[in-house]
């Protein structure tokens, strides 16, 4: 009876620690179309942030701030005291073009925003079908749920989840 309470206290123990570091999600819609999929499920770090801040290029977890029991799935574009800029189907960060090949298609709006502390500006990468922070604003960090991971179903798309690193982003006038 002592080695079943055992057993049974490890896995409670060991799920609870999983479910506390990682979460899962399924990619719901076509906002990260063509990185991931409609009905992709994903296994979330949420330990990646607890020492580091999220990055440019990040495909991150988070409770939108017009749902908050909703997830969405989007990418990092803007990080906090940057300016950005949409305009001509680029983006523009404190003056200077980014790159971005896992676009799906070019931003169909444009707009400008200063982001202030602990705020990040997060778009789909199939711009014209995301809501994302062209429409409703910049994301509060303690709104961020984690950091996508592993795709783990289907198994034709298992795989790391694809984070875009970017080079320094330089101002234009220096």
């Amino acid at each position: 009876m002592r080695e079943a309470l055992e057993t049974v206290l490890l896995a409670v123990i060991v799920f609870l620690l999983l479910n506390a570091m990682t979460a899962r999600f399924r990619v719901e819609g076509q906002s990260m179309e063509a990185t991931l999929h409609e009905g992709q499920f994903l296994l979330i770090s949420k330990v990646s942030y607890w020492f580091n801040s999220p990055q440019r290029g990040d495909v991150v977890v988070f409770h939108p701030p017009s749902s908050p029991g909703v997830d969405y799935i989007k990418r990092i574009v803007g990080l906090p005291g940057e300016q950005v800029s949409i305009q001509g189907g680029s983006i523009w960060i404190d003056g200077a073009p980014i790159d971005e090949p896992y676009i799906a298609n070019a931003n169909p709006y444009s707009g400008a925003w200063t982001l202030g502390e602990g705020e990040y500006f997060v778009l789909g990468d199939n711009r014209a079908n995301s809501s994302d922070s062209h429409s409703w604003g910049p994301l509060q960090s303690d709104n961020v749920v984690g950091k996508a991971w592993v795709s783990y179903w289907p198994p034709e798309h298992w795989s790391l989840v694809a984070h875009h690193s970017f080079e320094e982003v330089v101002d234009e006038g220096e």
